[in-house]
């Protein structure tokens, strides 16, 4: 396996293989033309979005600025806003559903790193994907880690730290996010 496949499939790979890098680099210059377009071209500002992300559409909205790793593993779906200071680390997929609203200065993280020094620094990591359902609002200043599921309908309170799954229909909040209450 190439090291993207084995980042792909959630297996330990080299983080500073050459291929790998080279995507970082590409992008990271499509996050800076981005991020450097006025607010008011709105076109040009959908049209770079729906080349950095994997799957994005005419309505797809980020305030600048906008910060990501590939793009290419971040897919969301139709009428997705957010807010300035979105950080999107898509080692792994990132999926995000239907009508969702993201407010400003959240992180999404895929990218797992081992607590022992040692094998920390050898540079190898491995990343486990991120799937936010349909209809989410994520409050400001969330940061979300590797391996969470949030689902329908819910609301993620600001300032929050979501570090596993939460149901459908549901305020969360918290560090670690809990779920506070039930939607009907």
């Amino acid at each position: 396996m190439t090291e993207r496949e084995k980042m792909l499939a959630g297996e330990p790979y080299d983080a500073c293989d050459a291929e790998l890098l080279a995507d970082l680099n590409r992008v990271k210059v499509l996050c800076q033309q981005y991020n450097s377009l006025l607010a008011t071209e709105l076109k040009a500002r959908n049209a770079m979005l729906q080349e950095i992300l994997g799957q994005a559409d005419e309505e797809t909205f980020i305030n600048q600025p906008f910060y990501c790793d590939y793009g290419k593993h971040i897919r969301v779906g139709k009428r997705f806003f957010a807010n300035f200071g979105l950080t999107v680390l898509d080692e792994a997929y990132v999926t995000i559903g239907d009508d969702c609203f993201i407010g400003p200065h959240v992180g999404l993280y895929t990218a797992c790193h081992s607590t022992n020094p040692k094998e920390r620094n050898t540079r190898r990591e491995w990343a486990e994907p991120i799937t936010i359902g349909n209809s989410v609002w994520i409050g400001g200043n969330v940061t979300i880690l590797p391996g969470v599921t949030i689902g329908d309908n819910t609301t993620i309170g600001a300032g929050s730290v979501v570090t596993h799954d939460i149901p459908s229909n549901c305020v969360a909040a918290g560090n670690p996010a809990k779920v506070i209450k039930m939607i009907q």
